[in-house]
């Protein structure tokens, strides 16, 4: 079976069922994977596919939302964010400011500003639940997989939950 969307094109399931696509988006100076994938293909709506195809397509603006939430978050003692960047101020030391791209002093937004965003997932058969529907990653290193921030946003492009992966 396959389900056929415009911006995806053909989505053919594997024998279990499961859908997946990958393609490397680009915007701004980054290239970004995003994948879509479902254990189901029954479970995934044209509505999930157009919703993802927009989140996509929005990529650009989504970064911005997430990192305004992000920056949200930094009073907050115990937030993920600010312990992140704790942990991050602890690994880099005097060399921070050799992977920031811009400097202004305040190292949480200069921190936030300098995340790369390493991948989009769109789990696409949670589109309308309470489960996020997509998951974005960022890094200040991209070499370094386990000290990243994961994003988990609704099927409106609203910013759940931010916390990291460790």
């Amino acid at each position: 079976m396959a389900i056929e969307h415009d911006y995806f094109g053909v989505l053919s399931s594997g024998p279990d069922g499961a859908i997946f696509w990958t393609e490397r988006v680009e915007f701004g100076d980054q290239s970004v994977t995003v994948d879509l994938t479902a254990p189901d293909q029954d479970d995934v709506s044209q509505d999930a596919l157009d919703m993802a195809a927009a989140l996509i397509a929005g990529i650009e603006n989504l970064d911005a939302t997430v990192r305004r939430a992000m920056l949200g978050e930094v009073d907050d003692r115990t937030s993920e964010v600010t312990e992140y960047i704790l942990q991050q101020q602890e690994v880099f030391g005097d060399e921070l400011e050799d992977v920031l791209v811009d400097v202004s002093g305040d190292a949480a937004v200069d921190i936030i500003r300098s995340l790369r965003l390493m991948s989009m997932t769109i789990l696409a058969d949670e589109h309308g639940g309470t489960e996020p529907f997509a998951v974005m990653e960022y890094a200040l290193d991209a070499d370094a997989t386990d000290d990243v921030l994961l994003v988990n946003l609704g099927s409106d492009g609203a910013v759940l939950s931010v916390m990291s992966a460790d």
